[in-house]
């Protein structure tokens, strides 16, 4: 298993659908601090947030809704959600990273359950 830093990156989407893979840009969020301070206080972001290690999330003091992607230890997308501000997402038992990104980012990306996404850092 990758154990990242905290820092950017990029994400790469390999869509299902055979085309090339999309990249997005990537914050990593891998301490304890910048897990818990994650999307707080922002009213929007670029690209996505990389939780990791996490199994679940919440949107409290949130200002702006959000898509949550799961991943699984190889990377592999289990599920997305959107959530609005004020939600606790349950904890999934399977996911190893969360991957945050403005409502609607993920749909956009063609990141889906069953999409793998690799993550590139400098």
């Amino acid at each position: 298993m990758t154990r990242w830093r905290d820092g950017r990156g990029r994400l790469v989407v390999h869509g299902s659908g055979g085309g090339p893979p999309l990249t997005v840009p990537l914050e990593i969020a891998a301490s304890y601090r910048t897990r818990t301070r994650g999307l707080l206080g922002r009213d929007a972001i670029d690209g996505a947030l990389l939780l990791t290690p996490a199994n679940s999330v919440h949107t409290f003091r949130m200002r702006i809704p959000i898509d949550v992607a799961y991943l699984d230890r190889h990377l592999t997308v289990t599920a997305v959600r959107t959530m609005r501000p004020g939600r606790l997402g349950l904890p999934r038992p399977r996911s190893r990273h969360v991957l945050e990104a403005a409502a609607g980012a993920m749909a956009d990306w063609g990141v889906g359950p069953g999409v793998r996404v690799s993550v590139e850092v400098p």
